[in-house]
């Protein structure tokens, strides 16, 4: 006869054990704010092309360097390859290299001055996913002398799109055409190393990474969000989910945490209610829903008192639609604004920060969409690693990526030891990461952070070796 065992019983049936354990006390980081992308004062009145003379201005000389030093002995049947200072100096036939600033000129693309030249107006076709057409697309490289149209098998190997500053070898051919041999991008900037924080600290210090929170307010509202907020807060879970909450010190929201409004009559489902709405000179006062903010801020309020929030604004966000965003408004955080200064924190998009030694750079997403359409791959992250490569996290600005008329500075370019630990954007398909490697011992942890609202998932960043991991808050149904 088998011999049974008795039945498992679960510990939290028992009587208690008479020992008790004690909280686990959150983890503490450093943290330096950035005002990089801070906006003190807005004028329109300059040129938008200003922006692409800076961006030629800073990385010319790093791109330069590198072709010198590739190309300073290229021979081709003895003829040797020669720098030419301007686009307009190249001559037809002969072997040289030129840098300069490429612009894609593609048909498929919006285009502001053809809308307003239409003698009416008309509904606006659906967003395309991608501006490519290889039969009709032509790569230009042009400075503050002129432009030229580029060819070559070379161009097929690279993704290139408006805005990147680069070198190419090549002659001109009896057409116009500059029939391209090699390129050179200004690839990674130097990069600072990680600073030793010097703690005792015995635990391991994390920061977690959410995007799309989506919060709408709506009484059909998911699981997943009061999840994440009980995990956060060690609420969740046994032992071990209450050690790993306290091991994170920082949550870092990339953007769009504001669903889309809805009505809050749809969710009363009543006929007789729908049809009693009236509207006064069109506007619809039954229509404004404050449920959103409300819910967010409540949220936000919870988790405050326990883990520091740092708040990016995204598309879907009220706030300005152009590039950098700035800052959501306070006003829209009644109870959570009483921990500015403290705990929370509202930030630009992008944002650059430390976190106890580790440069964080984070976009909301809007960068990596826009390059997205520029490019016939569907590899987010092959375009990240172009985005840290090229020194520049929003080349397509402000071509067909809104942004602000900077006059006296491209902030969205790397400099020199700005090239960050960490590269996070967010609101994408799908989690994905890789780790970013340059000649000069630079590394960089790059995490496409997905969106929280269709996905359940967050990214928990261990701080001391930057391996992400992701968490699943999804409720099965």
């Amino acid at each position: 006869m088998a011999s049974t065992s008795a039945p498992v019983v679960h510990n939290l049936l028992h009587a208690p054990s008479g020992t008790s354990r004690a909280p686990s006390e959150r983890v503490q980081t450093s943290h330096d704010i950035s005002t990089r992308f801070n906006l003190t004062e807005k004028t329109y009145q300059q040129q938008f092309s200003d922006m692409y003379f800076l961006r030629l201005a800073k990385l010319k000389p790093a791109v330069e360097a590198l072709a010198q030093e590739a190309w300073e002995d290229f021979e081709v049947r003895g003829e040797k390859a020669r720098a030419v200072e301007r686009v307009l100096d190249v001559r037809q036939g002969e072997l040289c290299w030129v840098s300069g600033t490429i612009y894609m000129d593609m048909p498929l693309k919006p285009n502001i001055l053809e809308d307003i030249t239409k003698d009416h107006f008309v509904i606006p076709p659906p967003p395309r996913e991608k501006y490519v057409d290889m039969g009709l697309d032509q790569t230009m490289l042009e400075d503050e002398s002129g432009r030229l149209r580029l060819t070559g098998g070379v161009l097929e190997s690279q993704e290139l799109v408006t805005g990147v500053i680069v070198a190419v070898l090549g002659t001109e051919t009896a057409n116009g055409d500059f029939s391209v041999i090699d390129i050179k991008i200004p690839d990674l900037p130097s990069q600072k190393p990680i600073k030793s924080n010097n703690t005792t600290e015995a635990r391991r210090k994390k920061i977690a990474i959410a995007s799309g929170l989506g919060i709408s307010g709506s009484i059909h509202e998911g699981l997943e969000t009061h999840l994440l907020t009980e995990y956060l807060l060690g609420e969740a879970g046994g032992d071990e989910d209450h050690e790993s909450a306290a091991s994170i010190s920082r949550l870092i929201l990339a953007g769009n945490s504001l669903g889309e409004a809805h009505n809050p009559i749809d969710d009363l489902n009543l006929e007789e209610t729908r049809k009693s709405r009236t509207k006064k000179y069109g506007y619809d006062a039954t229509a404004y829903n404050p449920s959103p903010t409300k819910a967010f801020d409540a949220i936000l309020s919870s988790l405050l008192q326990s883990i520091s929030v740092t708040l990016m604004p995204g598309e879907s966000d009220p706030a300005n639609i152009s590039m950098p965003q700035q800052q959501l408004h306070a006003a829209l955080f009644p109870t959570a604004k009483l921990y500015d200064g403290s705990t929370f924190e509202r930030v630009t998009n992008p944002w650059v920060g430390d976190i106890d030694g580790v440069t964080v750079l984070a976009t909301s997403g809007q960068n990596l969409d826009d390059m997205y359409k520029y490019v016939e791959s569907d590899d987010r992250l092959a375009m990240c690693e172009n985005l840290l490569r090229w020194r520049n996290i929003a080349p397509t600005a402000p071509d067909t990526l809104w942004s602000y008329p900077f006059q006296y500075g491209d902030p969205f370019v790397l400099d020199n030891a700005e090239c960050p630990h960490v590269f996070i954007v967010g609101n994408q398909p799908r989690y994905e990461t890789k780790l970013v490697e340059g000649n000069d011992g630079q590394k960089v942890r790059v995490i496409l952070v997905p969106r929280f609202d269709t996905t359940g998932e967050i990214v928990v960043l261990d701080l001391e070796s930057l391996e992400p991991e992701l968490v699943n808050f999804r409720v099965e149904t």
